[in-house]
């Protein structure tokens, strides 16, 4: 059995200095560490008929620092992205609503503003005022969004104007055939049309500022308020996108009705049973995930993704195919994701572990799957009175989300059948 020194495996902490370079060949050093362990347990259970409990837990710990590893990885990258808090002025940056916009936010003087935005009260609720930020900071809160949002980052986003985004589609299509060059067209049938509704509903965030920073002119207060709210935003969309139930929040494609697969009708999502209750089959586990992928239509395929969260990931990395070949591969270069038989792994924490009937892990063209609806416009209201001497910054943003195409996202369900 190889000696791995566990603690040359574990995670550095993510300071200024950190090289994302470093931290991803240590990645790559623990996956190669947690192949050759994992090697030699699966060769024991085929000797002994089970492992050894130390290269068990060895395992485990080897798991667990690539686990760390991997997000300390993804935060160094995101950090790279990130602008920092210190002022930089772009050639198309609306200087006059940016500075009525920031003596706002210093002094709470909105005399700029009001003579800017005429429209400043909020949609359905009088007494919740509030501005615009700027249009630059609401594009960085959803270029931050897309990359710390793992469906969003994968569906299709649109923005509009309107509380309900209204959508078609054809239950049944026109009649067609086939006609000779001169021959005369027969009319065709009417084709049946229902209707998907998005409707915007409002999410918030509420970061607080001491006076020092309000007063600190360096201090770029665009940058600072899309960097504040971008986590919580993140966080309450990720719930509802996989699991909303469409109450005051997105409805979740996890919320929809799900049948198998062989009995599949608009509507609902349809899944693949692992044959076994909470678990993969204990013979050929690789079989199941082929399934799946081939249970959805080519058109599809083209475009998929899976979504899972850590510890399904964890059970899921361990599995080899017939040839003794991982199905699980790291990410290729910093920043980009890890693949599941040729197709990338999105990491979603809000999807359910693994257990009996839980659909644990989702397949699909997510972008012809999955419809995210952003109404424009981020609201900021200052609160300098609640929490004294802090500054409250109460900040709502309209999103909603749903299934738009029930046949590009299917389900692997841990049970029986």
């Amino acid at each position: 059995m190889t000696k791995i020194e566990t603690s040359a495996l574990e995670t550095k902490s993510a300071g200024p200095g950190d090289d994302v370079s470093e931290a991803f060949a240590e990645f790559m050093a623990s996956f190669e560490a947690f192949k050759a362990e994992n090697d030699d347990r699966l060769r024991q259970i085929e000797t002994r008929s089970a492992a050894d409990v130390l290269t068990t837990e060895k395992v485990g710990r080897i798991e667990d620092a690539l686990d760390r590893q991997k997000k300390t990885l993804d935060q160094l990258v995101l950090k790279r992205a990130r602008p920092a808090y210190g002022r930089e002025e772009g050639p198309t940056v609306d200087l006059e609503r940016k500075e009525a916009f920031e003596a706002y936010m210093r002094s709470g003087d909105d005399r700029a503003l009001r003579s800017l935005d005429t429209k400043a009260m909020s949609v359905g609720s009088g007494q919740d005022g509030g501005y615009l930020v700027p249009d630059e900071t609401e594009a960085a809160i959803g270029r931050r969004l897309t990359a710390l949002s793992p469906i969003r980052s994968i569906a299709s986003v649109r923005q509009v104007s309107t509380a309900v985004l209204k959508k078609p589609f054809a239950i049944s299509g026109p009649a067609t055939g086939w006609v000779a060059e001169t021959v005369s067209r027969p009319q065709t049938n009417t084709p049946t049309l229902a209707e998907l509704q998005f409707p915007a509903m409002e999410i918030y965030a509420m970061p607080a500022a001491t006076p020092s920073l309000l007063e600190d002119a360096a201090v770029d207060l665009d940058q600072w308020i899309s960097a504040e709210v971008e986590s919580a935003f993140a966080e309450q969309e990720g719930a509802a996108f996989v699991a909303g139930d469409g109450i005051n929040k997105p409805k979740g494609f996890l919320d929809h009705d799900t049948v198998d697969e062989a009995n599949w009708s608009w509507g609902e999502i349809g899944y693949v049973a692992t044959g076994a209750a909470g678990a993969l089959p204990a013979s050929n586990p690789s079989d199941r995930l082929i399934d799946l992928v081939y249970a959805l239509k080519a058109g599809y395929r083209q475009n998929a993704s899976w979504v899972m969260n850590r510890k399904t990931q964890a059970v899921i990395r361990k599995i080899r195919d017939a040839d003794g070949n991982y199905m699980w591969q790291p990410p290729a270069a910093p920043g980009s994701r890890a693949m599941l038989m040729g197709f990338p792994l999105v990491e979603a924490e809000d999807m359910p572990d693994i257990a009996a009937d839980a659909t644990a892990i989702a397949f699909g063209d997510f972008n012809r799957g999955y419809l995210v609806v952003d109404r424009t416009g981020v609201r900021v209201l200052r609160d300098p009175y609640s929490v004294k001497p802090y500054v409250l910054f109460y900040t709502t943003k309209r999103v909603g989300g749903g299934v738009q195409d029930f046949d590009a996202i299917k389900l692997m369900k841990f049970s029986e059948s």
